[in-house]
């Protein structure tokens, strides 16, 4: 658990600067399906450095920030640490260490599918109010059979260890998560999301994939076709990835 843990520690400058955050849409979704508003208490678990939590911060909500990585934990907090409604947590999706019946929604950015999902049900409808829903969300490169978004996949394959491992978000689905909840209504929607960046940006984002080497001659070799990639891709020093951020949705208390 401890290797899974501090598997993103060397990353946290990387994560926090060149992951793509999460659409306004998001909101807008759950006002809409799940009757969300200012007043219901988020707890956003494995909240990273704050990627997604700044969304229900900035919209007003109590933010209750749950992340076990001390370096990742510690980012967040330096970010909101102006924010009274944020509130951070050295904790597990497991172990959330919250109070019974104190959440009335639980969301999830790109983590879910990093949890004991044998364990993590039991935990999150111990924290839920009643009626509580739980809404998990990736941003999840495009996939195309040429072009900009064709040439990163391949890099990433390339060069990535274990790439199709942690490649594993794309076995959540509906029927899936209606199965480790114990539930029937489980709903899915997904927005489009653009990111825009230099040669750094392109860097960093590549670099803050877990499975991304960080030193050694298959880094360098990396580094070198990354910057044939960009010349290739850039138009007025920028390159662009299309990302679809996927949402599921459901009521499990």
């Amino acid at each position: 658990m401890n290797n899974l843990i501090e598997k993103f520690t060397p990353r946290v400058t990387y994560y926090e600067r060149y992951r793509p955050s999460y659409p306004m849409d998001l909101l807008w979704l759950m006002e809409k399906e799940i009757g969300f508003d200012v007043s219901d208490n988020v707890a956003d678990i494995g909240s990273g450095t704050g990627i997604l939590s700044k969304l229900f911060v900035q919209n007003g909500n109590i933010v209750f920030a749950v992340e076990p990585n001390n370096a990742m934990r510690a980012v967040a907090e330096e970010k909101f640490r102006n924010n009274f409604n944020f509130i951070s947590i050295s904790g597990t999706a497991e172990n959330t260490k919250l109070e019974d019946s104190s959440i009335d929604v639980i969301v999830s950015g790109q983590a879910f599918h990093w949890f004991d999902i044998k364990k993590v049900p039991e935990e999150f409808k111990r924290i839920l109010v009643d009626n509580g829903y739980v809404v998990l969300v990736w941003n999840e490169r495009k996939e195309k059979k040429k072009g900009i978004m064709y040439a990163y996949e391949k890099i990433c394959r390339k060069y990535g260890t274990d790439y199709e491992k942690y490649k594993c978000s794309k076995e959540i689905t509906v029927s899936s998560l209606n199965k480790i909840f114990g539930v029937r209504n489980f709903k899915y929607t997904e927005f489009e999301v653009k990111q825009y960046l230099s040669f750094e940006g392109i860097k960093g984002r590549l670099l803050s994939s877990s499975f991304i080497p960080l030193e050694g001659l298959a880094y360098k070799e990396m580094i070198k076709e990354l910057k044939t990639f960009f010349s290739k891709y850039q138009h007025y020093g920028k390159v662009l990835l299309e990302y679809k951020t996927r949402v599921f949705y459901g009521k499990v208390k």
